[in-house]
């Protein structure tokens, strides 16, 4: 997804820079409750910039940041300010100093953001991303820490079937939304939603890095595609054994698909269903897209970085306009996930499965889908003509399509639950 570049790039550098915390600016010995850890954002634009914030005193007030979407993880503070409900801080960073200059009311720190002679609104609240004590939350173990996924149950005591539903690529939230996009469209949520009422139950999580597994994040410089199928296969694991839920099974949109086939072939899963999901590798996907998008001298820089990244091989000159998708630091990431081909996953699968495709759909065309199906004849295929990627109906005109995306009141594409609970109703799924 796309990102502020500037913000992006210097956050990505000061990841790597060490620096001591100067000594910060005493207030008065009684003030607002500020010690511990804030959480929230920077509304830069076009998204919202996750933040972590943990201010402490001793005899003097200090701090750190952490920005996980950009592997920056404790960066000292060089001062922080209290005066009264006033509450600035600042980080220094290559001789450039970025200030946070806010205000303390109710648990909240709300101001403004300046770097560069440009602001922006940011907002934090008191505590970590995860209320331990929410019951509509669960937590599943992992080697790189603990993740959080909501519950979302029918009415009753259960047990219920349950099913994992995975996110896409991205730095992408529990409900389907992207912090490169503005806005919402909640369209995984809805999911969620709408299987309660059919009588089964779901738990759906944020990926590393975003909403409420914010301080579970990998620098994306160390991030593999196998980490993905890890956390879905813990996910699945910790539901097989929640007395709470009889059957198991998976959903896997774009990217969660092929995390979804490659989780679900380890066990503890009854069926399977991919929501607009690559029939095939990711390189010859970014190709296909790349065509669409570049030409000339870009283009054949960008065929040439996939074939490099295809044999194991990193490219450290990427120009420009390449820079958000083949930076080095995700390269290590991209390589892992070509190592996958879909084709090949689907067709070990030997649970029941359905396929379904959207003809809308502007970024896994309903094409893909069919080719999943082809690779695993036993499967059930359905394609929505008037279905967009973020499982709603979208015009047929590109722009009115996006708009979609950010869109929290449209209703998911119609056929589109009918299909799934038929499918789940046939598989003896209850």
């Amino acid at each position: 997804m796309r990102k502020s570049s500037w913000l992006l790039g210097l956050f990505i550098i000061t990841a790597l820079i060490t620096s001591g915390c100067n000594d910060a600016v005493n207030e008065e010995k009684e003030g607002p409750p500020l010690n511990g850890k804030w959480t929230g954002t920077i509304n830069v634009p076009g998204q919202a910039l996750d933040i972590i914030v943990t201010l402490n005193r001793e005899n003097e007030w200090s701090g750190t940041i952490s920005i996980p979407i950009q592997g920056v993880n404790d960066y000292p503070l060089s001062s922080v300010t209290i005066d009264g409900k006033n509450v600035a801080f600042f980080m220094e960073i290559q001789a450039q100093q970025l200030s946070f200059d806010g205000e303390y009311n109710d648990d909240v720190i709300e101001g403004s953001f300046s770097q560069q002679g440009q602001t922006f609104p940011f907002k934090l609240t008191k505590g970590g991303p995860v209320d331990e004590n929410d019951d509509d939350f669960l937590s599943a173990e992992t080697d790189e820490g603990t993740l959080y996924g909501e519950l979302e149950k029918p009415d009753g005591n259960g047990p219920f079937p349950v099913m994992l539903i995975i996110p896409g690529s991205g730095p992408t939230d529990r409900n389907g939304n992207s912090a490169g996009i503005q806005g919402a469209n909640n369209g995984l949520k809805m999911l969620a939603e709408r299987l309660a009422e059919n009588g089964i139950a779901s738990v759906r999580y944020d990926k590393r890095g975003v909403g409420k597994n914010l301080e579970a994040s990998i620098p994306e410089d160390e991030l593999k595609f196998e980490q993905f199928v890890t956390d879905a296969a813990a996910w699945a694991d910790l539901l097989a054994r929640k007395e709470l839920f009889s059957e198991i099974g998976i959903i896997g949109h774009s990217q969660g698909s092929l995390v979804g086939m490659l989780a679900a072939q380890k066990g503890n899963t009854d069926v399977f269903i991919s929501l607009a999901g690559a029939g095939r590798p990711i390189d010859q996907v970014l190709n296909e897209q790349l065509e669409n998008q570049l030409s000339g001298e870009s283009l054949t820089e960008a065929e040439a970085i996939l074939e490099k990244l295809k044999a194991g091989d990193q490219v450290k000159e990427i120009s420009q306009e390449l820079q958000s998708i083949f930076r080095p630091s995700v390269q290590g990431f991209i390589a892992s996930w070509m190592q996958y081909d879909p084709i090949e996953e689907i067709s070990e699968l030997d649970i029941p499965a359905l396929l379904v495709g959207g003809g809308r759909d502007l970024q896994v065309p309903a094409h893909e889908a069919e080719l999943l199906h082809e690779a695993n004849p036993d499967a059930e295929l359905m394609l929505i003509d008037k279905m967009n990627h973020v499982l709603k109906e979208a015009p047929e005109a590109e722009q009115g399509n996006i708009e979609t995306y950010s869109n929290p009141d449209l209703l998911l594409a119609e056929g589109l639950m009918e299909g799934i609970m038929d499918f789940l109703s046939e598989k003896g799924f209850k």
